[in-house]
This record gives structure tokens, sequence and C-alpha cells, in this order.
């Protein structure tokens, strides 16, 4: 079967950014008196929607996560205004994607502004055929349907097209979604259910891109 589409996550697969969140997930707790506990960067990555609501709420103790989601954005657009940091092998694998003909789509929990600035100021945006973001759907990863719309956006069937993600949340939604779902680790490394489910797991995208070990 020839792989049609490839869907990328952005923040910890496409670019280095999931540290700057960890880092404004802490101060913003700070402020709040709480202390963040371990377990809330393996919960809180890839997640969005209610699901990542209900996070917030259960992590610092309000009740209204979405106040504090917002206020994380806001500080996230303004570290990221003049330079988004990409990870290790990007241009590579979206070159090789594009001399292949497959259809390139990015499908993050972020707003569609924040993704169109960052690849623009990266100087990828030429490569993408289509952007989602999560506030287009109603419900936010794990669950599959930011992965399935971003899939019909560039026109293929899921079973066609890769997921490249880096977090647990993301897998499970490729996977729901029927996509071969790909885990390239950031900050959390795959537990061996996750590895399981995966189609492959690998340490970058440069690897991907120079072996080309998929197709």
């Amino acid at each position: 079967m020839k792989i049609k589409g490839a869907i990328f996550d952005m923040d910890g697969v496409l670019f280095d950014t999931e540290k700057i969140f960890q880092k404004i997930w802490h101060e913003i707790a700070a402020e709040y008196g709480v202390v963040l506990s371990e377990g809330f960067a393996r919960d809180i990555t890839g997640s969005s929607g209610p699901y990542m609501c209900r996070i917030i709420e259960r992590y610092y103790g309000v009740p209204d996560g979405n106040v504090i989601i917002e206020e994380c954005r806001k500080r996230i657009r303004q570290s990221l205004k003049k330079e988004v940091p990409k990870k290790p092998g990007v241009e590579e694998i979206l070159e090789y994607f594009r001399s292949e003909g497959v259809k390139i789509a990015v499908a993050s929990s972020s707003t569609k502004e924040q993704i169109e600035s960052n690849l623009k100021i990266a100087g990828i945006r030429r490569y993408f055929d289509a952007i989602t973001s999560g506030k287009e759907v109603v419900y936010g990863k794990p669950a599959p349907d930011i992965f399935l719309l971003a899939a019909k956006r560039i026109d293929c069937a899921p079973k066609d097209c890769y997921v490249f993600e880096d977090s647990e949340n993301g897998i499970r939604a490729g996977v729901a979604a029927g996509c071969r779902t790909i885990m390239v680790p950031d900050l959390i490394e795959p537990t061996e259910e996750i590895r399981k489910i995966c189609y492959g797991v690998y340490e970058n995208l440069g690897i991907i891109a120079k072996e080309r070990k998929i197709r």
C-alpha cells in the first residue's frame, strides 16, 4: 500500500516547543501556589479541548481550566514571536514526502493562528497542504476527531495516512483514527503499551528521512 498522506502534530514533533509549554505551565502553577506533580507532563502533553480542561482543573485545583489554558497560550504566543526552534530532521522529512507526492497536514491542539505563525516563522509553511486545529473539533486528543478531519482535508483515507506524534494522547488519537501512527518521543518515552499500538518508534524525524524506512 502506498501512503498518500502524512499528518504531523506540531509541538514536540515539528518544533522543540514542549519544553517551553512545560516551563510556562509550571510558572502559572507557582503563581497559583500549586506544585505540579510528576504525572502532569504525561497527562497534559498532546491533550486538547474539554479533556485538557479537566486535566488542568484536577492538577491546579481550579473550577475552570480554560482560564489557565488561555493564559498559557498568551505567554506562548509572546515567547514564539521571533523564533520557533525546529526539531531535528523536519525539513528533510518534509522534502522527502513532497518528492514522493505525499500530501502533508498539521493536526495540532494549538489555535490555527498559532500554527500558521509557527510554520511561517520557521520557514516551512510551503510544505503543508492543510492545517487542522484542536479548536475545530468537538473532541480533542485522545479522541481521533482531529486526525480524521486532517485526513479529509488532504483528501486521503485515514488508513492511507501516517500520523507523527510525540505524546501518548496523540498516539491514542492517531490509532483510533485508523492511521499508521508513529511516535517520535520528545519529553516522554513510550510505555510498553504505547509501543505495542504504534506502527513504529523513531528517535527523530531525520532518521526516517535518511533511511526512508517508511513508505
